[in-house]
């Protein structure tokens, strides 16, 4: 596990609230450093700034989401940047990221994959808060 993830495990007691940036508790995945404002792919360090914490899960929605609806993704980015500033997971922002969620997953309900599978898998909208 890289350093930066577990600094933020610890200072956002994230094994203590048993939720990752996201909201998602653990599905038998693993801690993920996401590159929260600057992606890999741009050149993107993982520093306290870009890095958010999530569940392997989540982590893959959250890219999914990325691809298919920029204007959700970049609000759930939002959300978590603004926990990252204010020191705490703090629940007025976990309800904004589930109720953005909440809207992609309407609105994506009868997509699916070019392999004919659901594009939302049901793993994705287990959510622990």
């Amino acid at each position: 596990m890289k350093e930066i993830t577990k600094q933020l495990i610890k200072e956002f007691r994230l094994k203590e609230l048993g939720y990752d940036m996201m909201g998602y508790g653990k599905q038998g995945d693993i801690y993920t450093a996401h590159h929260l404002l600057v992606p890999a792919r741009e050149g993107g360090k993982l520093t306290w700034e870009n890095t958010a914490v999530l569940f392997e899960t989540p982590h893959n929605y959250l890219h999914l989401i990325e691809n298919k609806d920029f204007d959700i993704f970049s609000l759930v980015t939002s959300e978590i940047y603004d926990m990252k500033i204010k020191g705490y997971l703090d629940p007025e922002n976990l309800h904004y990221i589930d109720d953005a969620l909440k809207v992609f997953e309407r609105e994506h309900s009868g997509d699916v994959t070019k392999k004919g599978k659901p594009l939302i898998k049901e793993q994705f909208t287990r959510r622990k808060f």
